[in-house]
């Protein structure tokens, strides 16, 4: 059994798990298996298979871990020989038969890139501060599990430019927790509600529907660990600099778009003195 640290850009993709007619992260794992003659083509999984967590569509991740049988060759690089190119394998390590991706991670974070270039950082990370412990999370999130409690580790924001990146590590996740906490701490950060509004959402009565708070959008959220206590990923150099070339053009071409957009902006808010503008 071994098991692979991936990386990729969410974006593209429906979410992680597999899903009818639409492109998700697994399918283009399980087609990059198939394609190496790994899983045989009528074969719905490999045998043993798991992985650290089920991202949302358009969520990304830079160590989602999955987990199963394969032949000894297999390396980080072979796989990234038929992944598509923002799908990248770059580390792995051989695990016990009885290893279990989704099971055996002690626990998982999230970094959510916030743009609120308003927001008061300090209302931020004392409502994040208020998030951390054990709490039953029921009214931030869109899960309907039975058991909703979970213990947020770690909860932190800090400032980069217009970005507030927030942290958030817990032993476990329940489906749009982390995007409805980031939106529960924005509304905080800028005014619109109040500190007490976190004790609120984790009181024991459940909140009325006009003051639950919904999803932050999903692309900036990114999954940034799996902790395995006992496993030793080793870092495919290859792999791992195929994933840094891939990952810093997508980059170059994001900034450039973004440029973009800044410049038409800022063009249609305060025009150029020497924009004619009669008619032609």
């Amino acid at each position: 059994m071994r098991a692979f640290r991936v990386a990729y850009d969410g974006r593209p993709y429906h979410g992680f798990q597999r899903q009818p007619n639409v492109p998700t992260v697994e399918d283009a794992i399980f087609d990059a298996l198939r394609g190496l003659g790994v899983l045989a083509a009528d074969a719905g999984a490999p045998d043993g298979y798991a992985a650290a967590g089920r991202t949302d569509a358009g969520v990304s991740a830079i160590t989602q871990t999955v987990a199963f049988e394969c032949p000894d060759w297999l390396t980080p690089r072979a796989f990234n020989g038929e992944l598509p190119e923002h799908v990248r394998a770059w580390a792995s390590a051989d695990v016990h038969d009885a290893f279990h991706a989704t099971h055996h991670a002690t626990s998982r974070a999230y970094d959510y890139h916030l743009y609120a270039p308003t927001a008061d950082v300090d209302r931020a990370a004392a409502a994040l501060a208020k998030l951390e412990g054990t709490h039953d999370f029921a009214d931030l999130t869109a899960a309907s599990d039975d058991d909703t409690t979970r213990t947020v580790e770690t909860a932190t924001v800090v400032r980069e430019g217009d970005v507030l990146r927030v942290h958030v590590r817990a032993d476990g996740f329940l489906w749009e927790l982390v995007r409805r906490l980031v939106a529960l701490v924005r509304s905080v950060a800028t005014g619109d509600r109040d500190l007490d509004a976190v004790d609120r959402a984790l009181a024991t009565e459940p909140l009325p529907d006009h003051e639950r708070v919904g999803p932050a959008p999903p692309e900036p959220l990114v999954l940034v660990d799996a902790t395995y206590p006992e496993v030793a990923f080793e870092r495919d150099d290859e792999a791992a600099t195929s994933a840094t070339t891939v990952f810093e053009s997508a980059h170059a071409t994001a900034v450039s778009r973004a440029r973009v957009t800044s410049a038409l902006r800022d063009g249609v808010d305060a025009p150029s003195a020497d924009t004619d503008d009669s008619p032609r």
